[in-house]
């Protein structure tokens, strides 16, 4: 159904954040169909599965899928197939998702938050694009081996396996020159082509693809570098192209330049614009059912998803600018409360009800 959004809130602060993202979809009036199922440790307990097939039929039926969290410490000694976060991955997979988009951005009114000093954070504006379907988390063979000679001979050994195909690449690669052409023309490819085959055909790729967009200004960084000025100058970066282990590894070096990762949206998508939305942070489960979780980065999914999967700009920038005006106003959870003066600590739902306050101002 193209106005269908699978709603799957997971484990933790899931059902929280999400439930707000959904009250603040539903203020707009617009013309979506909500359809609740579970998801991930929520899903095991009543299925045995982290991914039923009535919540992968769900999410292919979709136009999008707005995910809360998934994880509990109460599921670590389960075998891998039946963890919480397996849902994730096979989301990823059986919908085709191949390109994840996490910004990472600064509120002015936050700089305080970020423990970096204000002046390497302030006007931060950063997506970092990460491939998802490739890499050493898909690559076969791995397990687990007993080595049969040498120095460690009767050990157990790990091994995985790292693999890109140049499809791979080149879609990913379309998808980070074309936005980073309705940004600021500026993409820096990260990868380790000094040490890795993978990633030498990976700078192979993106320098062919980058040939078709003559108006972006492509540069290349090894990921141990990367990693450092993101700290170093983070505003050097704008648009930044990796795989999926960099990426995943950066995203979240990323989002804590923010001072929060409670803050930040994330978007994945396949070539139909068929969406998954889900906020940066995890399940949380210290806090679950405390009404204290911040669901701004759900909101913000929420916003990513009226663009990327429902065309909806208008709608979105709605949103966006509806939480602009809510820090603003100095409204904080608890995560992003500071010393200051004139700040309204607020719980989830309040947080939620300042939102829609904002939309109804507009």
């Amino acid at each position: 159904m193209d106005n269908l959004v699978a709603v799957l809130p997971g484990d933790g602060i899931g059902p929280e954040i999400v439930t707000q993202a959904v009250r603040v979809l539903k203020s707009l009036d617009l013309d979506l169909v909500f359809e609740e199922q579970p998801v991930g440790g929520a899903a095991y307990d009543n299925s045995g599965y982290p991914l039923p097939k009535q919540t992968l039929d769900l999410a292919k039926r979709s136009k999008a899928v707005l995910f809360g969290a998934v994880g509990d410490w109460k599921y670590d000694s389960l075998e891998r197939e039946f963890r919480p976060e397996q849902a994730i991955l096979g989301l990823r997979k059986n919908l085709g998702l191949f390109a994840n988009l996490r910004p990472a951005f600064l509120f002015p009114e936050l700089s305080d938050a970020s423990t970096l000093k204000p002046e390497i954070v302030s006007g931060l504006d950063i997506l970092i694009i990460r491939e998802l379907t490739g890499d050493v988390y898909f690559g076969k063979p791995r397990g687990l081996r007993e080595i049969p000679e040498g120095e460690f001979a009767g050990e157990r050994e790990g091994f995985d396996t790292m693999c890109y195909r140049e499809g791979e690449i080149r879609r990913i690669a379309h998808i980070a020159f074309k936005t980073a052409k309705l940004r600021n023309k500026k993409l820096c490819s990260v990868d380790k082509a000094n040490v890795l085959e993978t990633s030498q055909l990976w700078r192979d790729i993106v320098i062919e693809v980058a040939k078709e967009y003559p108006d972006v200004s492509l540069s290349h960084m090894y990921i141990d570098n990367a990693a450092m000025q993101l700290v170093r100058a983070p505003k050097e970066f704008d648009v930044i192209l990796t795989g999926n282990l960099f990426g995943d590894i950066l995203s979240d070096e990323a989002s804590m330049l923010t001072g929060s990762i409670g803050m930040l949206p994330s978007a994945s998508l396949n070539a139909c614009s068929q969406g998954l939305y889900e906020p940066s942070h995890g399940s949380a489960p210290d806090i679950a059912g405390k009404n204290v979780a911040n669901p701004l980065a759900t909101i913000l999914s929420a916003a990513l998803m009226l663009r990327y999967s429902f065309g909806l700009e208008e709608q979105a920038k709605r949103i966006e600018s509806a939480v602009a005006g809510v820090i603003a106003e100095g409204y904080r959870t608890v995560d992003i409360l500071s010393d200051s003066n004139n700040l309204k600590r607020v719980s989830t739902s309040e947080m939620g009800d300042a939102v829609i306050n904002q939309l109804t101002k507009q």
